[in-house]
């Protein structure tokens, strides 16, 4: 099933913090809602979160009580900056949003405030929709760079989960498994919520796909060892150069492969390229609670000191001199990224 869908005039998201302890779908009625659970990683991943904020508009053209188009879409833009503010980092959450208000503003052929709300859904679920294929054709390319017998790290969570459905990173890992292809996955745990070992490998348990968890400062061990040919990860903005904003740890896990001369591969649809932004430093990085990393337990007993102080860094930026390519759904950018990335998202 899908991560994120309409059903019954409303949103239906899988409640990512409890799996895989528990599957669950929770319904949404309410854009305000739908942003607090953006923000509360109930759903999570780019692309996911992008078609969620979508749908999230979508409701708020059903909150409104206005009558008129004006009216209207003057409620869409507050419930717009509602949904944008919801996670800064992910750039399709914005993408999505404008797009979707682009085409409310554009449309000549709206003639009454419902026919505008369903042009607005019918947009959305566009989102949805495209993100699936877009996927595919990622993974189609993005499988073309995996070996028979290849040894693959992967970091975060990059599946189905992360989208509407099958997945950037880990959808290419799914590709070159239904190819056919023998590979073994090492998944980082990713601190501090462990999307890794909760979420990747209970994807990888459902494809059948074999894997081993490992913990975040492992990997470069097993690069070093010769164990692993690729790293494939996801990437929540890509600027202008190719620097890339990930998950936390993404950076140590490049400069690990660069220095061991493994290839290492984000894959990126074009609606996560930030074209207006010269380089990563001028992506913004989300900072989240600190009761991430001190309400962390081992056997049963807190690991902080009471009165410990934290750091809870969302996403890191990995520069492009450590990216050995950008796969994309228009194929496989390589440097300089100036160049290749401006080719294949026009």
């Amino acid at each position: 099933m899908r991560t994120v869908f309409w059903e019954n005039n409303e949103l239906k998201m899988i409640d990512q913090r409890i799996l895989p302890g528990r599957f669950e779908v929770l319904s949404y009625r309410d854009h305000k809602a739908v942003a607090h659970a953006i923000t509360d990683m109930v759903v999570r991943g780019a692309p996911a979160i992008g078609a969620a904020a979508a749908f999230g508009l979508a409701l708020a053209g059903y909150e409104s009580a206005s009558s008129s188009t004006r009216d209207l879409l003057a409620d869409l833009q507050s419930a717009a900056a509602t949904l944008k503010a919801a996670r800064p980092t992910a750039v399709n959450l914005a993408w999505a949003v404008d797009r979707v208000l682009g085409a409310a503003n554009s449309s000549k052929e709206v003639g009454s405030a419902d026919e505008l709300r369903q042009l607005i859904l019918g947009e959305a679920q566009r989102i949805a929709d495209e993100d699936v294929e877009i996927n595919k054709r990622m993974a189609e390319h993005g499988a073309a760079l995996i070996d028979d017998g290849d040894t693959i790290i992967h970091h975060c969570n990059t599946g189905a989960l992360a989208t509407v459905d099958w997945g950037t990173a880990l959808g290419v890992i799914r590709t070159a498994h239904e190819q056919g292809k023998k590979i073994h996955v090492l998944v980082d745990e990713t601190r501090p919520r462990l999307q890794g070992a909760r979420l990747t490998a209970w994807e990888l348990e459902q494809y059948g796909i074999p894997y081993e968890i490992i913990s975040d400062n492992t990997a470069g061990y097993f690069l070093k060892a010769g164990k692993v040919q690729k790293c494939f990860v996801g990437s929540d903005r890509t600027a202008a150069n190719g620097d890339v904003a990930n998950k936390i740890g993404t950076y140590m896990l490049a400069l690990a492969a660069f220095d061991n001369g493994v290839p290492f591969y984000p894959v990126v649809p074009t609606s996560t390229i930030d074209l207006s932004l010269a380089h990563g430093d001028l992506i913004p990085i989300e900072e989240r609670n600190p009761q991430e990393v001190l309400g962390l337990e081992f056997e049963g007993q807190r690991v902080a000191p009471q009165n410990a102080k934290a750091r809870n860094i969302a996403f890191d930026v990995t520069p492009a001199r450590l990216v050995t390519g950008i796969v994309t759904e228009n194929g496989v950018a390589y440097p300089p990224f100036e160049v290749s990335l401006k080719k294949l998202v026009k």
